[in-house]
């Protein structure tokens, strides 16, 4: 079979042979503590390992210099002390079959002065980056020399480390932008002209190949366009390309695009709702073009695209990142003749959004990513006695606990009301853009018919209904109702953004207010779904921006939407009340919005009023249950931390265990729904 699938062939990258053409390409899921790739950071990388990929790379954007401050959990490669670190992590891929490689950057602008060692950020000229919005100094000659050192002495640590090569990053960090007439304004000897502008790196690239000699594999990762008016596009890139391979580069990672702004960030790194492989193309014609190896990952999410990229020549290896957050065990999986059990991304970029929002990565539906010293990618069959089991709700908490509960090996009856599984996520996936989403519940609910969970639809559960079954463990996973009271004694007068995306309420030419005191997805979706149907649409938050817990991975699109469809945008005001007005005055909505930083009033006439505030337990089930459980329903918090099972008795009559999980507890998100149902029902 291996020999039939290209992407499991061998793949000799200079002197290091990788075992497949899958890799998962340099990222930073910022898991690093102090700096240093310890034990959360080799798990992860070393699962992958396991799970079959032929090249994991580590570092996405290691920094080589104190004055290149980490912007996310990047790892410090100027530090002797990363080497004892680095060699443990390469003993462990290695003995797992797998090469390993790391990226090797100077993050220039991309990052803030103020933090850190608080110097200051240096670039070739005085240009603040949008995102990050440090001013740069403009960079002295002695700048230059001491960096050049220090990419020289982070590649020696590397390789000191026992590493199978470094990639050197070359897009909107600091190596490319002088190579750039976008970034490098200089006149000086190292800007001016094209020949000028190639110094730096090419005194990079020296200085590296100097101190790890000629075997060792160095790589770039490289925007061959940058998709900028004033920047280098593939006619440009070429002949540059062709220079750094006279300077030892061995390999090239394709990009297209650029960071420095949240829209080219979306652009370049593309989620859910835009195309696939957008970029593969670009990477076919620089492969043909250099006659060098070429990889490429861009929304390659799934295996056949990837098997395409491989087989028609596009690229030499693949990258296929994100679909290894959601699955490490993704290409032993294809290697088995398993593809259709292979977990899906979705494309959410919840990883990449998840760092700056709390801290560190996170796929939206495998909770154990990054997680590996907690939790099981492959959950284990129980060694103690099978148990009769009972979830209620068919929504992702649900479904991921119906699965672990089945994977366990117990007896498991799940039970939903609807006709179809899904819960809030049928709604969350109705719009074009996320309907993506859908695969988090279609591969459970394949995975379910593994393990022989029985599951039955229309069946509105009650407490009678769940006794019935005598159970041995219920968990209710019924998740939650919108909650309009954030609309005062208007309640009744208001839709909620269930309702707009349901299908309901607003039409074509009528004014709607949506109001968000949510900040995630729910209400820009709705506001997007009603400006495309033609509504005139004002989005209120009472937030110092809209969408505030939506990520700089998704909230360029929704304000791109907005932008295009006129939808009015008003932030840091509060929704007060909503009243009809008089038969005489239309008999439409008065909406009265008022601010938390003044005392101003101001209303607002229109025909709807939609509002989005999460949701309210749908809890009666529980409370019900609650009586005759064992446990009251309580859960051992320091048991449910350490990874191990329940056992609180409160009640001993109690003729079962209790749980809810979900928004059955508080009004969350997919990834907490899911990461509930993973971690309590692992150790039943």
């Amino acid at each position: 079979m291996h020999q039939l699938d290209p992407l499991l062939g061998e793949y000799l990258l200079r002197g290091v042979a990788l075992r497949n053409r899958v890799v998962s390409t340099s990222h930073e899921p910022a898991y690093t503590e102090d700096g240093m790739p310890k034990d959360r950071y080799r798990l992860y990388h070393l699962e992958k390992a396991r799970g079959g990929v032929g090249l994991t790379m580590i570092g996405g954007s290691a920094v080589v210099s104190p004055d290149s401050p980490p912007a996310f959990g990047n790892m410090l490669l100027y530090r002797d002390e990363v080497v004892p670190w680095l060699r443990r992590l390469c003993d462990d891929v290695h003995e797992a079959g797998a090469a390993v490689m790391c990226q090797v950057t100077h993050l220039g602008r991309r990052t803030s002065s103020a933090s850190g060692d608080w110097l200051p950020l240096v670039y070739p000229s005085r240009l603040r980056e949008r995102q990050h919005r440090s001013f740069p100094k403009v960079a002295e000659a002695w700048d230059v020399d001491r960096i050049v050192r220090d990419y020289a002495a982070a590649a020696a640590r590397c390789q000191a480390a026992g590493l199978d090569g470094i990639e050197i990053e070359s897009y909107s960090h600091l190596f490319d932008s002088w190579a750039s007439p976008a970034t490098n304004l200089r006149t000086d000897a190292f800007g001016g002209d094209p020949e000028a502008r190639l110094v730096f790196p090419l005194r990079v690239l020296d200085a590296v190949r100097a101190a790890v000699g000629p075997d060792f594999v160095v790589g770039l990762r490289m925007a061959m366009d940058e998709d900028l008016p004033e920047g280098l596009g593939l006619e440009d890139t070429l002949p540059i390309a062709r220079r750094y391979l006279e300077h030892g580069v061995d390999f090239l990672s394709v990009i297209k695009g650029g960071l420095d702004s949240d829209a080219r960030l979306a652009a370049t790194i593309p989620s859910m709702g835009t195309p696939s492989a957008p970029f593969l193309e670009l990477a076919g014609t620089v492969r043909r073009a250099l006659g060098v190896p070429v990889m490429h990952a861009a929304r390659i999410g799934d295996v056949a695209t990837a098997r395409h990229a491989i087989r028609e020549g596009l690229l030499d290896l693949v990258g296929m990142t994100r679909p290894q957050i959601a699955d490490p065990h993704l290409v032993a999986k294809v290697a088995r003749g398993e593809e259709d059990r292979v977990r899906p991304c979705v494309g959410a970029s919840f990883c990449l959004d998840a760092i700056y929002e709390s801290g560190d990565a996170k796929c939206v539906h495998n909770p154990a990513t990054g997680r590996e010293q907690s939790l099981p990618h492959v959950i284990a069959p129980t060694l103690g006695r099978r148990r009769r089991a009972v979830v209620v709700g068919a929504g992702p908490a649900g479904l991921e606990a119906a699965r672990v509960l089945g994977e366990r090996g117990h007896e498991v009856l799940l039970l939903e009301a609807g006709d179809r599984p899904g819960g809030q996520l049928l709604l969350a996936s109705s719009t074009l853009r996320r309907r993506d989403l859908i695969g988090i519940v279609d591969w459970r609910v394949a995975e379910l018919k593994h393990s022989g969970v029985d599951v039955r639809y229309g069946v509105y559960a009650e407490a009678a209904t769940v006794l019935a079954e005598q159970p041995d463990l219920v968990v209710v996973a019924t998740g939650g109702v919108p909650d309009r009271s954030v609309a005062g004694a208007g309640e009744d007068l208001v839709l909620d953004t269930w309702d707009v995306l349901g299908g309901s309420g607003p039409r074509a030419g009528e004014r709607v207010l949506v109001f968000d005191d949510h900040g995630g997805e729910p209400a820009l979706d709705a506001a997007e779904h009603l400006a495309r149907l033609g509504a005139h649409v004002e989005l209120v938050t009472p937030e110092r921006m809209v969408g505030i817990s939506v990520g700089s991975m998704n909230s360029p699109a929704y304000l791109r939407a907005f932008a295009e469809h006129d939808v009015r945008l008003s932030v840091a005001r509060r929704l007060l009340s909503v009243r009809r007005a008089a038969p005489e005055e239309g008999g439409r909505l008065v909406a009265v919005l008022g601010s938390d930083y003044a005392d101003a009033v101001e209303e607002r006439v229109v025909d709807h009023v939609v509002v989005e505030h999460g949701t309210v337990p749908n809890d009666e089930l529980y409370l019900e249950l609650v009586p005759g459980s064992r446990n009251l329903g309580e859960v051992d918090h320091a048991a449910l931390l350490a990874g191990l099972p329940q056992e609180v008795a409160t009640h001993p009559e109690g003729r079962y265990q209790l749980f809810r999980i979900g928004d059955a507890v508080a009004s969350r998100n997919i990834h907490a729904a899911i990461y509930d149902a993973l971690r309590l029902c692992v150790t039943v």
